[in-house]
């Protein structure tokens, strides 16, 4: 029998760095119906539903046609609000697919999924990418991994991970070691998110302010799908001003 597998967007009105993002227009469109239209492409989703907690982007996203639900403002992460639209809905396997990831693939969203389909055993899978980039290397806004043997993630952090001994020269440890950067996109069995979101805020996780990590201090695994797509998460102006550029490039007007 095939699986429900429902992708949810987490788009809140109020974020922090850039307020009301998920509106942000993008060559006449929504930001979120960038992330929509994207994530209804892939070819593993049964449906595709916007989680809000405001009535602009509710009007946004059935205005362009999309499926929407309501969440509480008082909710803050965007896995306490998939948890909570998916409370609601029957469905084996639900997609976390940010809501500032305009750019997303559509492929990168079926491999992840896959890791759950090929896998019994694993509860959580997320995508990673080789780092090839200096900048991307050193900056803390880009979150980095360690995986196991089997692509099972050993921590994230934004740090710099595995630290190279024997190069002295920060510049040259891509020459040494493999890196990988992590998207922040989760599939989850639907058993499995309702725990996790019940699960209390840990050290690690508060340390680096990186949610995946409670699932790691809770004795849990995350497995990874090593994908060679790209994106480009808006978390500032000037990450909208590139994703702007991006679609300028792509679609000249």
């Amino acid at each position: 029998m095939a699986q429900k597998i429902i992708g949810i967007i987490p788009s809140r009105y109020g974020s922090q760095r850039l307020p009301a993002k998920s509106l942000a227009d993008i060559q006449g469109k929504p930001m979120v119906q960038h992330v929509y239209e994207r994530a209804s492409q892939s070819r593993l989703l049964t449906e595709v539903i916007v989680a809000t907690d405001d009535e602009r982007i509710e009007t946004a996203v059935k205005k362009f046609g999309g499926t929407v639900v309501m969440t509480p403002v008082s909710i803050q992460s965007g896995s306490d609000r998939i948890a909570y639209a998916a409370r609601s809905i029957t469905a084996d396997i639900f997609v976390n697919v940010q809501g500032d990831e305009p750019l997303i693939e559509p492929d990168m969203i079926d491999q992840t999924v896959q890791l759950l389909i090929d896998d019994d055993s694993a509860l959580v899978g997320t995508a990673v990418k080789k780092i090839t980039q200096l900048d991307e290397l050193l900056t803390p806004n880009i979150v980095k991994v360690v995986l196991d043997k089997n692509n099972f993630a050993m921590y994230f952090t934004r740090s710099l991970v595995p630290f190279v001994r024997d190069s002295s020269e920060v510049t040259e440890w891509l020459n040494h070691a493999t890196f990988y950067k992590h998207f922040g996109m989760y599939v989850y069995r639907a058993s499995f998110l309702q725990q996790f979101t019940s699960f209390a805020p840990m050290p690690l996780e508060q340390a680096e302010k990186l949610e995946q990590l409670r699932i790691l201090e809770h004795g849990y695994r995350i497995k990874a799908a090593i994908t060679e797509h790209d994106s480009i998460p808006v978390d500032t102006q000037d990450d909208l001003d590139r994703v702007r550029r991006h679609f300028k490039i792509q679609n000249p007007k």
